[in-house]
């Protein structure tokens, strides 16, 4: 028992309480299993170690953020360093030592802008985190828009996992976040229970009732997506350009100048994907693989055309000065310039930029791309083909603020906030006080974790959430969020 309870309690304290000793170790999610590992270290009684830890708080509600810091203060004070990569506000507040790079993404980052304590920080002009931390507005934003007004989607007597027979209403043509302390049943009602739900029914198949009574309201919607952090291509001949579409414009572009008409060049021989245009050396790639026997492969540029990826021949043809290697090359802002005048490709282009991924190159293999840069990625495709859609659509998203600054969170709100004003409906899963603060309707689980959630404490708008301090955890800490500027 002396071995047992402490390590119990550890788990407990890094916010792992509602998880039950038999769950399978593939079922936990990212955040969770960092935070177990983080309970271990904390049995371990170990010092003099630097720990290194990459965004600790994904997953946690704003409850749980304060069980996690005093950890990590506990393990400080045993004589350890800690590392910490993250961009939630309350752990940069409560940092001994910041050190803020920037000023902005890409190129344009890679520099110490700051470092110090919070008010070195705050002190220096260049900044944008000591901006934000010197007082950004805090203040409802969602009140452009009544839940009331419109059509509501009802998901009848929920039981899946840990619900406790719930009805739940979602209003459409809205920004709506389901909340909750971790492990209070966010996931298994908005993944496991509604979007399954709706993609049969909107297939035309009739929906099982799987975990739940009845769904009503379904027909008011044409289509149902889930924008998740799964990766947009495994291979990498797969790129940000190939996946939101506009490279096949591009290839078109290049086939089309006088010089391609010339050599009878189709849009084809601009593919590093089809043999004729490619370097045949490296299939494309731009890359050779060196297989190390017993060690990891590694990768060199490929002799015969310099990890250009094309022949010379196709290189030699080039659009506004740029060959189709230099485009592979250019970031999405730089690309702004160059196919200003192309509407299709400007319009996805001007969405990828304002969603805060102007940084990322054209030619950027797939498989190099964060979990949250995916997720964006599909955001602005579907913001560009909703212009041309008929609205309708329920977008899902799973936490979309992982690996996000403080102030590209805000950039995100309104990109959400675009396709809502297109006709379409937004279910948001998310802590992130910013998100719940800018949501038309809110939904939180709770009371806990586990076999203490899955039940619906408290929804309506942030107005009518505030009002419901006393039952509601998420409440609290908006209405702390909201007026507290040192929050």
């Amino acid at each position: 028992m002396e071995e047992l309870l402490p390590r119990l309690r550890f788990l407990k304290r890094v916010g792992l309480g509602y998880l039950s000793l038999d769950r399978r170790g593939d079922t936990l999610s990212g955040g969770e299993a960092q935070r177990i590992r983080l309970a271990a270290q904390l049995g371990s009684n170990l010092l003099g170690v630097c720990y290194i830890i990459d965004e600790p708080t994904i997953g946690l509600h704003p409850r749980d953020n304060g069980l996690l810091l005093s950890t990590l203060r506990e393990l400080k004070e045993r004589g350890n360093t800690i590392v910490v990569v993250e961009h939630d506000e309350e752990t940069i507040r409560n940092g001994d030592h910041i050190i803020d790079l920037g000023p902005g993404a890409g190129p344009g980052g890679g520099r110490v802008v700051a470092q110090g304590t919070l008010q070195d920080i705050r002190a220096c002009a260049e900044s944008v985190t000591g901006a934000w931390m010197n007082g950004h507005r805090r203040e409802i934003t969602s009140h452009r828009r009544s839940p009331h007004d419109g059509a509501w989607i009802e998901v009848i007597g929920a039981t899946m996992h840990n619900l406790k027979d719930i009805d739940a209403a979602i209003p459409l043509g809205t920004l709506t976040c389901v909340t909750g302390v971790s492990g209070s049943g966010k996931s298994t009602l908005v993944k496991d229970v509604l979007y399954e739900a709706l993609k049969s029914c909107l297939s035309g198949r009739t929906a099982v009732a799987n975990g739940f009574k009845a769904i009503r309201g379904w027909e008011h919607l044409a289509r149902v997506s889930e924008i998740d952090h799964s990766p947009i291509g495994r291979t990498p001949r797969s790129t940000p350009a190939t996946y939101v579409g506009f490279f096949d414009e591009i290839r078109r572009l290049f086939a089309g100048v006088p010089e391609a008409r010339a050599r009878g060049y189709g849009a084809g021989r601009f593919s590093f994907n089809v043999a004729g245009g490619r370097c045949e050396a490296c299939a494309g790639q731009g890359r050779i693989k060196v297989e190390m026997s017993f060690l990891p492969d590694v990768y060199v540029a490929c002799e015969e055309c310099g990890g250009r990826r094309f022949n010379e021949e196709t290189l030699a043809v080039t659009y506004h000065g740029k060959n189709i290697h230099d485009v592979l090359e250019m970031s999405f802002r730089e690309g702004l310039d160059v196919f200003a005048a192309i509407p299709r490709i400007r319009r996805t282009l001007q969405f990828l930029v304002d969603i805060g991924l102007d940084y990322l190159t054209f030619g950027q293999p797939s498989p190099t791309l964060s979990g949250g840069e995916a997720q964006r990625i599909k955001l602005a495709s579907e913001l560009a083909s909703s212009i041309e859609g008929t609205g309708r659509s329920l977008y899902i998203l799973d936490e979309p603020t992982t690996g996000l600054h403080l102030a590209d969170t805000e950039r995100l709100v309104d990109i959400l906030h675009r396709l809502v004003d297109r006709g379409n409906s937004v279910v948001v899963i998310e802590h992130n006080l910013e998100v719940i603060r800018a949501a038309d309707y809110i939904v939180d689980l709770g009371p806990e974790g586990g076999a203490g959630g899955g039940r619906i404490i408290a929804q309506g708008t942030p107005f009518e959430l505030l009002r419901q301090t006393r039952k509601s955890h998420t409440a609290r800490f908006l209405k702390r969020y909201l007026t507290n500027p040192s929050f």
